[in-house]
């Protein structure tokens, strides 16, 4: 089978290029061994003027990457408008933070038939498409336009919420039921599963059984893939890290402090101003801690032309430049603030430097860092994860220190616990993560979602010979599909 990877953005797996968890860094591997070609777009935008839509490609080890100028006229409505001003928020059930208009809606449609247009040249016999996350929710409904009978399966990154948030999004009924045009539905956990299928039974009013939804489009089977990493090589990566000057000038810098680590991206959903909190709080009620545990933030920008995530930006620089005048001295900064990114290598190190892992999303689809952390441990001396409890990553990483991050006061005892764990315990609590990262790798995740999607080619190969019969023959599935109410 020929696979097509889509997304809105690639990577390129450079040794020194920045990376922090994400969609990116998951599917570079999956293309690195795969044969497949991964398409996004190239950060570039070009007129309308082109014939067809002109695309870069490059090998990355057994497949190939190919990027794409997406057109001009659309890309901010459709990336810093629907995409992230309507469906990041909403997704993150931020709903408040909804800021879109009619013409923001349209361009994203006209983005996601643009690439479908330019998906079309990498199609070969037995091919099928994979699309990667909110930016290409369309995607699958524009391919079917063009005469497209592959199949076509969508993995969803981020959670997603309950129907009565998603109703906040304008077109929610139209885009949703495009999104039906795909044969397989994958989440991240069974709540964001069961979520969209209360919608499309609920607001949808469609007809759902065991996990397939049958609409206009046909059958649509919606199932949960964790995702995964490579923990294996992100252990390889921690243990050769020590000569990397980021990381040797990080230690030697410490004199003996512990050091708790975050790293995220500059968003909203993940709860960086109650992180901070939290450790402003534990310096003021536990003094002793002062002096001896430190946090390293890594936050690095996105989305910077968007209000909501400037907002972010100059709040949580104010918050670190308080903590840091009220609790810091002389030859101590409590907390050390970094506005870019490093590359995975790099990261490894650094986790591996720390002895508490902070990851206390709001709420998040996975969040892969989580798992990159546990990943990076030295196993004779590993850290503590102090972990959001809204992070698909608890569901795994269950033996990790759980934590409400709109709770400041138990995360402060948290990371206090953390500090003073035994080693005993420590270990104990690794040794069960670090199992089911081993059972549960990027690979694994990648290959049971090809084999369903592999299936569902099987499925309409047999479903196939009854559109040939007399009706009497499709009276169970017009009986099935009479429900819809079409929009």
């Amino acid at each position: 089978m020929n696979l097509i990877v889509v997304s809105n953005r690639v990577a390129r797996g450079k040794p020194n290029e920045p990376m922090t968890g994400g969609l990116a860094a998951a599917l570079l591997p999956v293309v690195e061994h795969s044969g497949a070609i991964w398409v996004g777009s190239s950060g570039r935008v070009r007129d309308g003027h082109q014939k067809e839509p002109f695309a870069e490609i490059e090998a990355l080890g057994t497949g190939a990457i190919a990027t794409l100028d997406l057109p001009a006229a659309h890309y901010g409505g459709y990336y810093e408008g629907f995409a992230n001003s309507a469906l990041w928020p909403a997704l993150h059930s931020r709903s408040d933070l909804i800021r879109v208009s009619r013409d923001d809606y349209v361009s994203y449609r006209e983005v996601n038939a643009f690439m479908a247009r330019a998906l079309m040249r990498f199609r070969k016999e037995k091919t099928a498409f994979w699309v990667q996350d909110y930016h290409f929710l369309a995607l699958g409904a524009e391919l079917r336009d063009l005469g497209v009978d592959d199949p076509i399966g969508f993995f969803l990154h981020t959670p997603w919420p309950v129907a009565a948030v998603m109703q906040g999004v304008p077109n929610h009924r139209e885009l949703i039921m495009a999104m039906l045009a795909y044969d397989l539905l994958g989440f991240q956990t069974n709540e964001d599963c069961q979520n969209f299928l209360a919608y499309a039974g609920s607001e949808l009013d469609l007809t759902i059984d065991d996990g397939v939804v049958l609409s206009q489009h046909g059958r649509t089977r919606c199932e949960v893939f964790p995702i995964g990493i490579d923990a294996e090589k992100f252990a390889a990566y921690a243990a050769k890290s020590a000569s990397h000057p980021d990381v040797s000038r990080l230690r030697r810098s410490l004199n003996g402090e512990r050091l708790a680590i975050g790293v995220d991206r500059l968003d909203y959903s993940k709860g960086l101003v109650n992180r901070i909190s939290a450790f402003d709080r534990l310096w003021t009620e536990q003094p002793q801690f002062a002096r001896s545990i430190s946090l390293l933030q890594i936050a690095n920008p996105s989305r910077g032309a968007i209000e909501a995530y400037g907002n972010l930006q100059n709040e949580v620089a104010r918050l670190v430049t308080d903590v840091n005048g009220r609790h810091g001295e002389v030859d101590w900064t409590p907390i050390r603030y970094l506005n870019k990114g490093f590359s995975q290598a790099v990261l490894a190190g650094l986790y591996r430097t720390a002895q508490i892992g902070v990851v206390t999303p709001l709420h998040d689809g996975m969040n892969l860092v989580a798992k990159e952390y546990v990943a990076a441990q030295n196993p004779a001396d590993p850290g503590v994860l102090v972990l959001s409890k809204f992070a698909g990553a608890a569901n795994e990483l269950d033996t990790a220190l759980l934590v409400n991050p709109h709770d400041i006061d138990g995360m402060a005892r948290a990371i206090a616990v953390a500090a003073a764990m035994p080693l005993t315990e420590r270990k104990m609590r690794w040794d069960a993560m670090m199992k089911k990262l081993r059972g549960h790798t990027i690979q694994q995740w990648s290959a049971d979602f090809v084999a369903e999607l592999e299936k569902c080619r099987t499925e309409k190969a047999a479903v196939a010979p009854l559109a040939a019969q007399p009706p009497q023959a499709l009276r169970w599935l017009k009986s099935a599909i009479s429900g819809v109410r079409l929009i």
